[in-house]
């Protein structure tokens, strides 16, 4: 094969592995991308833990300092996370967290997730409110759904009871 001919094959298959790599990462930031705007439901359990089941463990408001308790809102919920574990385990974070393996709502307030993030406080927030009001944990997901926590304001939910 004469030099010309080995510096071709060379260039062409540098190029067909450029476009498999574009192609590859085209078809993968589509997938991500289409399952936010086509609004696809994160990751939740459809009901309760089966009986005999221990959730893991929320942190408490002293587990939280620093930037994780910079705000009352921010202490506040994980006291209201923990009145309600077993609603939170069945609602879907629309912060898409599951994609770091997180479950549900709930996972989020099993670290410091919750304090740091706008929506998990908010969708927190919300469920509460909704189960004060006596919805089912499947009434609460619904309208976590229609994006109707997204009208909360963090700035006095320090004040919900």
């Amino acid at each position: 094969m004469t030099p010309s001919r080995l510096l071709q094959n060379k260039y062409a298959h540098r190029a067909l592995t450029l476009i498999f790599l574009l192609t590859v990462t085209l078809t993968m930031s589509a997938q991500w991308t289409a399952q936010e705007d086509e609004g696809g439901i994160p990751a939740y359990n459809a009901g309760p833990p089966p009986k005999g089941t221990k959730l893991p463990a929320l942190l408490t408001k002293a587990d939280l300092w620093g930037a994780d308790a910079q705000f009352p809102y921010q202490t506040h919920a994980y006291e209201l996370a923990s009145k309600i574990p077993t609603v939170l385990h069945q609602q879907p974070c629309y912060c898409y967290c599951d994609r770091m393996g997180h479950n549900s709502l709930h996972s989020c307030y099993e670290n410091t997730h919750g304090a740091q993030c706008s929506t998990c406080l908010k969708e927190l927030y919300y469920s509460y409110q909704q189960h004060q009001k006596g919805k089912t944990a499947t009434q609460i997901r619904a309208g976590i759904i229609k994006g109707e926590w997204k009208q909360i304001d963090l700035q006095s939910a320090a004040t919900i009871n």
